[in-house]
């Protein structure tokens, strides 16, 4: 499959497209794709497959009906002290829900785009790229390395496209955007605490949608891709700067200096090299600075409701 090609656009299906990344995804897909956004429930005009990817009879139902060029699998147990806390839940949409929408891409000939997690590797050591070995602490990260290993096997031509941090504006209330979290909280006047023991090169949600099409683009490409700036931060470096820039006071922002009681093992430096689809794709790995400044552009200008 290719973008390129006479009269008809190739059909994309985005599952998960009500979430904070799947509004990006689509928008940035519409001027290439006829795009249908898939999630497990009708919502007005904004659903217009309902899959639930946990049941194989609606996965197979949906993608034979629309008999999608290509499929971007976004939907997930993201939280990762819920997966901690309910494994069965976790495994059920993390793992068994990929292998489903990887088994009807394979009945349909469907190219597959599938988003995994820096989480997948231990954090002990300062860079990952694609050929590491996966070492997991958590429910979370076990669920994403083993559906990992599944989809390659049912659809060979899939893409696992990795992810250390996603920053961005949903606009959407109720939505899984760690900027729009925090910045609920501070408008709340709450004290946001943010590990300086974690490090993570985030993505902007532009980007990286702007990358899930350049992969796509060419029907050759196929295995595992890294994706995130070309530098790194601890989450409390990055709470810090999203406050500053959207001029929240300081006093807002707490240093964590130990995990908090009952929260999953996550690992110290997920730090994904991006050398692999920097060659591969047009569109360059971009640092924190330029990630921070495309995520928060459109609120940068104005003051949260802090009272402080």
């Amino acid at each position: 499959m290719s973008l390129g090609g006479s009269g008809k656009l190739p059909r994309l299906l985005v599952v998960g497209a009500r979430g904070f990344l799947g509004t990006f995804v689509t928008e940035r897909a519409s001027s290439h794709y006829d795009v249908l956004r898939g999630d497990r429930s009708r919502e007005g005009d904004e659903t217009d497959v309902v899959i639930d990817i946990t049941e194989p009879a609606s996965v197979h139902a949906a993608i034979v009906e629309v008999r999608p060029d290509a499929v971007i699998l976004l939907a997930a147990i993201s939280d990762i002290d819920r997966c901690q806390r309910d494994r069965e839940l976790a495994v059920a949409v993390n793992l068994y829900g990929a292998e489903n929408v990887a088994n009807a891409c394979a009945r349909v000939g469907a190219k597959l785009l599938f988003t995994s997690t820096g989480a997948v590797f231990d954090g002990l050591k300062h860079g990952y790229r694609e050929e590491d070995e996966v070492s997991p602490l958590s429910v979370y990260g076990e669920t994403k390395a083993n559906a990992e290993v599944i989809v390659q096997a049912l659809v060979p031509s899939a893409l696992v496209v990795r992810v250390s941090l996603v920053l961005g504006r949903s606009g959407r209330v109720g939505s899984n955007s760690l900027v729009d979290t925090m910045i609920r909280r501070w408008e709340a006047g709450e004290v946001l605490s943010a590990s300086v023991l974690e490090s993570r090169n985030p993505i902007d949600a532009p980007t990286l949608s702007q990358w899930f099409l350049e992969l796509l683009a060419d029907e050759r490409n196929s295995g595992i891709f890294h994706t995130g700036a070309t530098d790194s931060m601890t989450r409390h470096e990055l709470a810090r700067a999203i406050a500053d820039r959207l001029h929240v006071s300081s006093d807002l922002v707490k240093r964590e200096l130990e995990p908090a009681p009952g929260r999953a093992p996550r690992g110290a430096d997920h730090l994904l090299l991006t050398e692999k689809i920097s060659r591969i794709c047009a569109t360059q790995a971009p640092s924190c600075q330029e990630v921070m400044e495309r995520s928060l552009n459109e609120v940068a200008e104005g003051r949260l409701r802090t009272g402080v």
